[in-house]
């Protein structure tokens, strides 16, 4: 059975058709990803499955239970995590709050543990516990809305552009990160407009154009494709 089962997902905005009938699976302990172009619905896709979104046609199940219509907060609690595009932390706040506020649906009897969890992969955040999380680097930060996605111990983490806007060489270690934390055990659901890199650490993939997958197949076959190398690997 799959972990994270999508079945003709229909979402709207208004009267657009934003997401035109995805189907996808993602196995335990795999890394799958969407790729596609801007607008493509690869967040949209994300959001909708997060409890963001409300799907106007398909059913989302998650460890065989129909999470379509659970809100955000249920589906959190569920172990489906969203680190969103854009980080998305608490400027205002410490590191060290923004990872507790990651934690708010485990009891409070974990949350140090949870704690020590995240600085033990992420040592840089453990440095700068009491810094406000605004005045940290791009690549801090990412590492700060990763870290505090990790804080509900997910069974599924949904990593939405995590390589937006930094240096390749910080691109580099998220993706590293990524491959440590599928290796520890957390099954990923990674969108990315880093196709290459996607590709180079997922199992499947699935390509989004307008709404609708275009193609599907094994990382491996995509990044092979022909059609796949023109459009998004150069």
């Amino acid at each position: 059975m799959s972990l994270l089962k999508v079945t003709d997902l229909h979402v709207y905005y208004g009267s657009i058709h934003a997401i035109k009938g995805v189907s996808f699976e993602v196995e335990e302990n795999e890394i799958v990803t969407l790729i596609g172009a801007n607008g493509a619905g690869k967040s949209t896709t994300l959001n909708t499955i997060a409890g963001l979104l409300n799907p106007r046609q398909g059913h989302i199940e998650f460890a065989g239970k129909d999470i379509t219509t659970l809100k955000a907060s249920r589906v959190i609690s569920q172990g489906l995590a969203l680190c969103p595009e854009g980080r998305r932390i608490f400027q205002q706040l410490t590191v060290r709050e923004n990872l507790e506020m990651g934690g708010y649906t485990r009891p409070a009897s974990e949350l140090d543990t949870s704690l020590e969890n995240v600085f033990t992969r992420f040592p840089r955040l453990k440095e700068r516990q009491r810094q406000v999380a605004g005045t940290l680097s791009g690549g801090e930060q990412q590492m700060l809305a990763m870290g505090r996605a990790l804080m509900s111990k997910p069974r599924l983490l949904m990593l939405d552009e995590p390589s937006m806007g930094l240096a390749p060489i910080l691109v580099e270690q998220i993706f590293d990160i990524i491959q440590e934390l599928h290796e520890a055990g957390t099954t990923i659901l990674l969108v990315e407009q880093n196709a290459q890199m996607a590709l180079s650490i997922a199992s499947q993939a699935y390509v989004l154009e307008t709404g609708s997958i275009s193609k599907s197949g094994s990382a491996e076959e995509l990044m092979h494709d022909n059609d796949v190398r023109k459009a998004y690997l150069g």
